[in-house]
């Protein structure tokens, strides 16, 4: 692993995926599936296919996991039967290692935060409701939800636009206070999917990646272009959508462009427990 860049601005806000990275829910969609597959006498759902459904929103996470699964069931039975196990899960969904801890330490040391989940509007309230004293840390006004109506159709993760939108939610907060805003490359994104490191990278911001044991060992020997933001590319589609959003307005960097292998833009973390705040110029730790 490369060392980070000495050159970089202190971290003035943290922007933070939620599913896997702040709770514990992807476990729990892993179980609500194969229950479903199980009853259909179909395997488990594999690492290969999850890590493709993560971080994505739930139209375009469901399309690859039908084409995969094959079910003998109409969607509609089984998006009944998955909702229902969803409600009984969610729940009791709980902070992963570490979290809370980071959560209060960068608010006392004035860190800005906000949230940019893929999760829609009521899922999250089933996986947050019993953990409003975790969630507090982060402003009503900045929770970028999946079903965000200022995220276009098609537009959520690996595309930039929920990690620009909750930068802004941030700058229009600042700007009321007249206070300096924040800067793209002032930013951290925290996330534990492949196409939740692309979103961050592509928005020009510095990344941490925190994958699940069994994502990091799907992508062995591919950690550099994962932190890179290159695994979902390729394509001519993408490289020409990546190519229209790096020349808006002329700032290629975080209009879309990926990074490059080494650039020093992102770290592989295994847990979030003992962060190394000093090292994105956090406080003194």
């Amino acid at each position: 692993m490369a060392a980070l860049k000495p050159h970089f601005p202190p971290v003035r806000a943290c922007l933070f995926d939620m599913d896997g990275l702040l709770l514990d829910t992807e476990d729990i969609y892993t179980l609500c599936n194969n229950v479903i597959l199980r009853e259909c006498n179909r395997p488990d759902l594999p690492w290969n296919i999850k890590a493709q459904l993560q971080g994505r929103p739930g139209p375009e996470a469901g399309e690859i996991f039908h084409a995969w699964a094959q079910l003998p069931i109409p969607r509609a039975e089984y998006i009944r039967k998955n909702t229902e196990l969803q409600r009984k899960h969610f729940p009791s969904a709980q902070p992963l290692p570490g979290v809370p801890e980071l959560l209060k330490t960068l608010t006392d040391k004035g860190v800005h935060m906000a949230l940019a989940t893929s999760s829609h509007t009521a899922n999250f309230k089933l996986k947050t409701s019993h953990l409003q004293k975790l969630f507090k840390h982060f402003p009503e006004e900045q929770r970028l939800l999946g079903d965000d109506p200022r995220i276009p159709p098609g537009r959520g993760k690996p595309a930039p636009d929920i990690y620009l939108l909750a930068l802004e939610s941030i700058n229009i907060r600042l700007r009321k206070q007249g206070k300096k805003e924040i800067k793209r490359e002032e930013c951290l994104v925290f996330e534990d999917s492949v196409p939740g490191v692309e979103a961050g990278r592509r928005a020009g911001m510095r990344v941490v990646w925190c994958p699940h044991p069994q994502l990091l060992k799907e992508y062995k020997g591919r950690e550099k272009e994962v932190l890179a933001g290159l695994v979902n590319g390729g394509g001519d589609q993408q490289v020409k959508e990546v190519m229209e959003e790096a020349s808006v307005g002329g700032e290629g960097k975080g209009r879309g462009w990926p990074g490059r292998r080494d650039d020093g833009w992102a770290e592989l973390l295994k847990s979030l427990e003992d962060f190394p705040y000093g090292r994105y110029g956090i406080g003194g730790n």
